[in-house]
C-alpha cells in the first residue's frame, strides 16, 4: 500500500503546536494515520514532508504522535483490521466488532465509523 502525500510546513507547525499545548492528534481515516506517522520523527515531532509512504502498521507498532483515530469498521482478516488492532488493542477491537455485529452496524467503506483511542500504555502524551 503506497500512498503519496504532502505535509506542508504550516501543517506540521500547527500539529506540533497542538502537541506542545497538551492536545491530541486525531487522524480521520487509516490513510491519514499512516501519513501523519510517516511524517513524525521518533521523538514525536512532525516534520514537513512530501513523498510516498509504504508504512505498514501491525500489532507491535509504536505510535509516535496520533492519539485518536476515526475510521470505518474494516473487513475481517484485512490489513486495516490489523492496523486498528495495533492502534486500540486486539481485545478492544474484538469487543467493538462484536457490538457492531450484534447491533447490525453497516460495515465497509460507507458504513458506520468508530472513534478509537490508544491505550495509555502506548500514549506518550495521554
Amino acid at each position: 500500500m503506497l500512498d503519496r502525500f504532502v505535509a506542508a510546513a504550516e501543517t506540521a507547525d500547527a500539529l506540533n503546536a497542538v502537541r506542545r499545548a497538551g492536545g491530541r492528534i486525531v487522524a480521520v481515516g487509516s490513510t491519514s494515520l499512516r501519513l501523519i506517522e510517516s511524517a513524525t520523527a521518533d521523538d514525536g515531532r512532525i516534520h514537513p514532508f512530501e513523498g510516498e509512504t509504504a508504512l505498514f502498521i501491525t500489532p507491535g507498532y509504536r505510535f509516535k504522535t496520533v492519539t485518536r483515530l476515526i475510521t470505518n469498521f474494516h473487513l475481517p482478516k484485512s490489513t486495516l483490521l490489523m492496523l486498528v488492532s495495533a492502534f486500540a488493542g486486539f481485545e478492544e477491537i474484538r469487543k467493538a466488532y462484536a457490538h457492531a455485529i450484534a447491533s447490525e452496524y453497516r460495515f465497509f467503506s460507507y458504513g458506520d465509523a468508530m472513534l478509537l483511542e490508544r491505550p495509555l500504555r502506548q500514549s506518550r502524551d495521554a
